[in-house]
């Protein structure tokens, strides 16, 4: 029913899209050389973006947004590769990956070798910005580098304030996270009891309470430094920016699956990670020596000791913090390291409060076992990672959730008791409010994740499972289209049905038009992009309403033109603007709704009668489902005047 208050707030949309409808240029690119430490020359190009606004990393996997890319002319020789700055880094749940990108500001620097006296360097770069209403196209725009006497080459010895405020945040989250794995790791077996012992020494072996004071805050500083010292090694080892490279690789994703069911299998009891026991004898003898470096030595038997417990979250933290690159993984092991640091240096400084902790018992186990289960979930996000980018479909959308779902229901009976591991000693004849509670949480989780199997959102767990197109059957196994043409099993030319609720779509202007013409209907025309994020934010939370889609299915011809698409044209055509040919079909559709509607913003939608005219005005990024459903209603009436 169509409410005043729709019509009004379709009447705002429209006006409002209309004050934006332009051609958005949210980018601008500086450029600058200067030498590094070693004298060699580095080519410096500065993306501001305008707020609101971002671009994409160089370090995208196959299927997610289209990369910034930069190319050089040939008679340059490029040493390494292009880095950049640290950006943000999410978990997209849109496309189903790690996607790394810029807000402000991005610095991109490329060291080169140049074997001729040159005063110019000609390169480009190709890039993509987003908001959150829309997507650009992919514009490629060119670079001009001048190469000035070495005297007056600039040292650009700071990074823009912007830029290490990204940095700030995303090393700020990731330190919190890493200290609730501090937190969790405290509660294992392996490092619980180690609390009241290592009081106990300080208290004892100190002449008097000043003295153990200073020794257990030299203690928890030892901790820290050896942690922060095994991030350090992990940076060192495989360089910075690498680190971000590896986390989008087949491989990465794939050995670091292969090592959370390691982990994961430990936890649960299979077997105990154990460093060589001489390496504890040894750190003991060299602790009893007491003084400052007894106490260092103190710290790191801990670290050996307890390594069947903290190994496993200190891998899997490492692990995450890789996926992000830069010093991510020092400042994960310095938030991870403090969490088990304080406590002991707080018990050391005020025994007291010993009194106040809970006693061992079975409860640790349980603790340990809780991380295995996560462990093993954890796991196959990473396998999934790797068949995403493969596309090689061993864990489509369906597989993933069942596998999630068999986890954490065994998860659920295991808190309730049902279920024995090796290192569960004595059967559980009663159980803890907090383990009842928890395996609540559990089992409704997996109450929630059925619907999923047969085609349900889970925005829940969103960033985590492939994404519904990624699936055995994209359609669902609840939603049967009854569209015509679906039943007859026969497509016109040019058509397809898309993923996942069954919409008649041509991916061709010319042939949608035919199609239309023939069957006397008006036409939804969506300028729309593969790596496009809120364009898949309207099909997947407007065209989902049911409303919406019987009309997409059976009221309308939707021809949906993708701005970015890649592939090559059948024949050579060319361009009115440039007077060049298309390099590949995106360029065609993106100038043709330059041309024509005077933007290059996506999603953009417009509503056509039969002949090709235009109805109604046109509508961007409109998630309001009341509000969408009444502009093409309104469209379609229009049309059939």
């Amino acid at each position: 029913m169509k409410t005043p208050l729709h019509r009004l707030t379709l009447l705002i949309a429209l006006a409002f899209f209309s004050l934006k409808a332009q051609i958005h240029n949210p980018v601008s690119w500086e450029t600058s050389v200067e030498t590094n430490n070693r004298g060699k020359l580095v080519l410096v190009a500065k993306a501001t973006i305008e707020q609101g606004w971002h671009l994409y990393s160089q370090n995208i996997g196959e299927g997610g947004p289209i990369p910034t890319t930069f190319m050089y002319p040939e008679d340059i020789i490029t040493v390494g590769s292009t880095t950049e700055s640290a950006g943000i880094q999410i978990e997209d749940p849109i496309f189903g990956m790690p996607i790394k990108y810029f807000s402000k500001q991005a610095i991109f620097k490329q060291e080169i070798s140049v074997e001729h006296e040159v005063s110019f360097i000609n390169a480009s770069v190709e890039y993509m910005a987003c908001n959150d209403e829309m997507c650009l196209p992919p514009k490629e725009v060119n670079l001009e580098f001048e190469i000035k006497d070495s005297s007056e080459i600039s040292q650009d010895m700071t990074s823009a304030n912007d830029t290490k405020d990204q940095e700030n945040k995303s090393y700020w989250l990731l330190f919190g996270l890493s200290f609730i794995a501090g937190l969790t790791a405290l509660v294992t077996p392996c490092v619980f009891p180690m609390i009241p012992m290592t009081v106990s020494f300080f208290t004892k072996q100190s002449k008097n309470k000043a003295l153990g004071i200073r020794n257990a805050i030299i203690y928890g500083i030892s901790i820290v430094v050896i942690y922060v010292f095994l991030g350090t090694f992990v940076v060192g080892v495989f360089g910075a920016d690498a680190l971000n490279k590896l986390s989008t690789s087949v491989g990465f994703n794939l050995v670091f699956f292969g090592v959370l069911i390691f982990f994961s299998m430990s936890f649960l009891g299979a077997y105990e990670l154990v460093l060589p026991s001489s390496w504890g004898t040894k750190l003991d003898e060299k602790a009893d020596r007491g003084g400052l470096v007894g106490i260092f030595f103190m710290a790191l038997a801990l670290a050996v000791v307890s390594f069947s417990c903290t190994g496993p979250i200190v891998g899997t933290a490492l692990v995450q913090s890789a996926s992000q690159g830069g010093i991510a993984p020092i400042i994960s092991m310095l938030g991870f390291s403090l969490a088990i640091a304080v406590p002991f240096t707080l018990f050391a400084v005020f025994p007291g409060w010993l009194n106040s902790l809970p006693k061992s018992g079975g409860w640790l186990n349980t603790v340990k076992v809780v991380l295995g289960f996560l462990e093993l979930a954890l796991a196959f996000k990473f396998l999934s990672n790797a068949d995403l980018v493969l596309q090689a479909h061993w864990l489509e959308r369906e597989v993933f959730i069942a596998i999630w779902i068999v986890i954490f229901l065994l998860l659920g009976v295991y808190l309730l008791g049902k279920i024995r591991l090796p290192h569960d000693y004595q059967p559980t004849e009663k159980i803890s409010i907090t383990r009842l509670f928890l395996a609540m949480l559990s089992l409704i989780f997996v109450v929630y994740m059925i619907p999923g199997l047969l085609g349900a959102p889970v925005k829940l767990i969103g960033a985590f499972v492939p994404p519904i197109e990624y699936s055995e059957n994209p359609n669902g196994f609840i939603n049967k289209s009854t569209h015509p043409i679906v039943l007859q099993k026969k497509l016109p030319e040019g058509a397809h049905m898309q993923p996942p609720y069954n919409i008649l779509t041509f991916n061709d202007y010319e042939k949608g038009m035919r199609y239309a013409k023939q069957q006397h209907k008006p036409i939804l025309l969506d300028f729309t992009g593969r790596a496009c994020v809120n364009c898949r934010k309207m099909e997947q939370n407007v065209w989902i309403s049911p409303k919406v889609l019987n009309i997409l299915q059976n009221e309308i011809v939707l021809i949906s033109l993708y701005v970015d698409d890649r592939q090559k044209l059948a024949s050579e055509e060319i361009s009115t603007s440039t007077g060049k040919p298309y390099r590949y079909i995106g360029q065609k559709w993106s100038e043709f709704q330059e041309k024509r509607y005077k933007t290059n913003a996506q999603p953009f939608y417009v509503i056509l009668n039969s002949e090709g005219k235009d109805v109604s005005a046109p509508v961007g990024y409109t998630p309001d489902i009341a509000v969408y459903l009444d502009w093409l209603q309104q469209g379609i009436d229009k049309a059939k005047k």
